[in-house]
């Protein structure tokens, strides 16, 4: 009765096993989400990656749970950051895993010796915001994230008076009118490194920073860098601060972009090494982090930077130096700039005043502590933003009461250049929050003006949002072989081409060579397909630029944004391609279909003018070529909606303001269209940097908008219709998630197992054998989940 003692012993100690395991992993739940104002902060390093694969296909791809949990850390990085965070620089403390408790990028496995080492002299190289670098200072090296850059032309005044041709002036500019002529232009640019961004380890001691500001050789008395930037062309100079990070990135950084030590590597959530998908993936990513920083209630945002609204709140409520009063005083020195009554001799001609911000603040008492290191940065963007409240609470677009006309015109130039121009009703209505340039505009010499019966020919722009359309998702890849589904693009309907994922290319070209033939076996959900087109004999390019089946010949039915399911099996020279049914057959625009597409690609290529004949906007009329224009060229939302600022229509439909009758018969036949209902009036706003905005956001000013709105409308369902392939509602409720690091609690140790995977990980990423988990972390493996 009594039993075997031994026997009860084992299962004692086994339930005291499943205990501790139970114990272990709430602990490690626990440390995967810190707690910050009893809200739950994701790790980085965490059990779960924030980056996920989706994230690769831009902000409106991403599911809200995953956009949720991104957003909660970025709130939280924002608060513990002393400077404004820039979208690239919330993009490297994601991506690079910034540690919240005070060891910032020390406390990730990242290695040093991966940054690029920056030695400044007279030919500076490109350092865009976000730049992980080494400075090369002679003695100790100086590891800084640049969290702030700006314009420092020699002719702008100490207190931030600003000759008017340099706000607005391109790079290479060398006076009134001048753009200057050098292939490599250059340009005076104040950088703000964050020298503390590394940790207590990575940061020097304050009396060698005090040894390095009093050379002045490396960084400035403040603790900032001034540099006469060269860049490789005039084409580089106008890149925006994203795709000059991502070039950056790409490039000059390239093996700590791809460094497998960080939590998850972009090649891992692209499941590619070509240039053009890590590209892609990276700006969409961008894209992701800062949809969700301008989503989030909790921040206020200044172009690329956002700031915490309770630091905000406390510096309005600050009496000292740079508080309240000394913003309300800015506010009024802009707005009075140009008033004549300033004048001695009451000039009644116009006066127009250029005022940067970031010299402007030092004017002030009591600031040359509060402007020096990071600190700048915040004051410049804070300056900004109150200045922008003024202007949008106490004026009408730009234009205050007293006769004055405030305007943001250059966002580069000083940390920004506000133009105060009085009488401000001769100038043309308009956002005043937009950089318009005004100032070098106004030394260039009118272009000759065409004649009025002059006609344009419509302009067949690339997309903008091209990379970012119709991104493919991996929905299983192991040893039997990879299935991935993606949506027909137009340019492949047209060119009889089919893009192949990675790892099916790498699959091919082991197995077949790298031109094989390739047999295609399509199927069409509940319909026949003929003989010819079922079955296709195809050839696959696999080159480092390629990995594509050409010469397919697709069926009349398929159409751009249909989404295809296709499976590989791994050594075979097969690959089967399957559309999936939807419930009922819809209607969304002028196309009907029983079959499930992408409504963001639908409607950017299935636009009038674009088929698989061609794709052009030659010959439309006035009411095809607006809603071609709003549906390629509008703010996409994830649902398939295309809106458009109505003022900028002409200018998109022709590349420039188009002749009068032109430009009327658009307004027209827009006014038609919007009486059919066909396009549907909406509102949103615009923001200091001119990029709408939908649904319209808080303290931006409010613009109309045309929307043009496929919501699917149910058709009848033709007799002997079926139900969906139940195989590919299988596949619709699966998810990949990508390899990455995990951060271990004291005292644990990855398994051996776990070591393999990483180095097989490493191997996938393209490094060479010799990496090995650093200390601390474990791997988790590449592996499927329902959503």
């Amino acid at each position: 009765m009594g039993g075997d003692p031994q026997r009860s012993t084992t299962v004692d100690e086994r339930v005291q096993d499943e205990r501790a395991r139970d114990e272990r992993a709430r602990d490690e739940r626990a440390r995967d989400e810190r707690v910050q104002d009893g809200t739950a902060v994701p790790d980085p390093y965490g059990e779960r990656a924030l980056l996920t694969p989706a994230m690769t296909g831009g902000h409106d791809a991403v599911p809200a749970p995953d956009r949720d949990r991104l957003r909660r850390y970025l709130e939280a990085v924002v608060v513990a950051r002393t400077a404004p965070v820039h979208t690239t620089v919330a993009f490297n403390a994601v991506y690079f895993g910034y540690d919240l408790g005070g060891d910032g990028y020390g406390a990730s496995p990242l290695r040093p010796e991966d940054f690029p080492v920056i030695a400044f002299g007279e030919r500076a190289p490109v350092l865009p915001v976000g730049a992980m670098v080494c400075v090369a200072t002679g003695s100790d090296p100086l590891y800084a994230e640049i969290v702030h850059r700006e314009g420092a032309h020699p002719q702008a005044g100490a207190l931030g008076d600003t000759p008017a041709w340099v706000s607005g002036a391109p790079a290479g500019a060398v006076g009134p009118g001048r753009p200057g002529e050098e292939a490599e232009p250059r340009r005076r640019e104040l950088l703000v490194p964050d020298l503390h961004a590394f940790g207590p380890a990575l940061s020097l001691t304050p009396a060698q920073l005090h040894r390095l500001r009093s050379r002045r050789r490396w960084i400035n008395e403040d603790g900032h860098v001034v540099v006469d930037v060269c860049y490789p062309s005039p084409a580089a100079a106008r890149r925006d601060d994203l795709s000059a990070y991502a070039h950056h990135l790409l490039t000059t950084a390239r093996e700590q972009l791809l460094s497998p030590y960080v939590p998850v590597s972009l090649a891992a959530l692209v499941a590619s090494r070509r240039e053009d998908d890590l590209r892609a993936g990276l700006l969409g990513i961008l894209d992701t982090v800062r949809g969700v920083l301008n989503s989030s209630a909790e921040l206020r945002t200044w172009g690329h930077y956002a700031m915490d609204r309770a630091s905000l709140a406390a510096c309005w409520r600050d009496t000292g130096p740079l508080g309240g009063d000394d913003l309300r005083s800015l506010a009024a020195a802009v707005e009075n700039a140009a008033t004549p009554g300033r004048r001695r001799y009451g000039l009644t001609a116009p006066v127009t005043v250029y005022t940067a911000v970031g010299p402007r603040l030092r004017a002030f008492p009591g600031t040359k502590d509060l402007l020096t290191g990071v600190g700048y940065a915040a004051a410049v963007c804070r300056a900004n933003v109150a200045l922008a409240d003024v202007v949008q609470g106490d004026s009408d677009q730009g234009l205050f009461a007293g006769g004055s006309r405030v305007t943001l015109d250059d966002a580069f130039e000083g940390g920004g250049v506000w133009r105060s121009h009085h009488p401000g009703d001769a100038d043309p209505p308009g956002d005043p929050l937009t950089p318009a340039g005004r100032g070098w505009a106004s030394t260039l010499p009118a272009p000759p003006r065409s004649a009025p019966d002059m006609e344009l020919d419509p302009v067949d722009l690339p997309l903008a949002d091209d990379a970012l359309l119709g991104a493919g998702e991996l929905l299983r890849h192991d040893a039997y072989g990879t299935v991935w589904r993606t949506p027909l693009r137009l340019a492949d309907l047209i060119g009889g081409r089919l893009p192949l994922h990675p790892y099916v290319v790498e699959d091919l070209r082991r197995s077949h060579g790298p031109r094989p033939a390739v047999r295609l076996e399509l199927a069409h959900a509940g319909e026949e397909l003929k003989d010819a087109e079922a079955t296709q004999d195809v050839v696959a390019g696999l080159g480092e630029e390629e990995g594509r089946l050409t010469g397919v010949v697709w069926p009349p039915a398929f159409f751009p944004g249909l989404v295809l399911e296709l499976r590989h099996t791994r050594g075979s020279a097969v690959i089967h391609l399957a559309t999936t049914r939807l419930p009922e057959r819809v209607r969304a625009g002028e196309r009907e279909s029983g079959h499930c597409y992408d409504p963001r690609v639908l409607t950017r290529e299935d636009a009038p003018g674009s088929d698989r004949r061609g794709d052009s906007a030659a010959g439309l009329g006035p009411r095809e070529l607006v809603m071609r224009t709003v549906r390629r060229c509008g703010l996409l939302t994830p649902d398939g909606h295309a809106l458009m600022d109505r003022s900028v229509l002409p200018s998109a439909a022709y590349g420039r303001p188009p002749a009068p009758a032109q430009a009327e018969a658009l307004a027209a036949a827009c006014a038609e269209l919007l009486a059919e209902r066909v396009l549907e009036p909406a509102t949103g706003s615009r923001d200091a940097w001119g990029q709408p905005h939908f649904p319209a956001r808080d303290r931006q000013p409010v613009i109309p908008l045309i929307a043009y709105v496929p919501v699917p409308r149910r058709v009848i369902r033709p007799w002997g219709g079926t139900d969906p392939d139940p195989d590919g509602a299988a596949l619709l409720a699966l998810q990949i998630v990508s390899g990455h690091l995990r951060r271990l609690r004291p005292g644990c140790a990855p398994s051996e197992g776990q070591r393999a995977a990483f180095r097989e990980h490493c191997r996938a990423l393209g490094k060479a054998d010799g990496w090995e988990l650093p200390r601390g972390y474990t791997f988790v493996t590449e592996h499927t989940r329902g959503r």
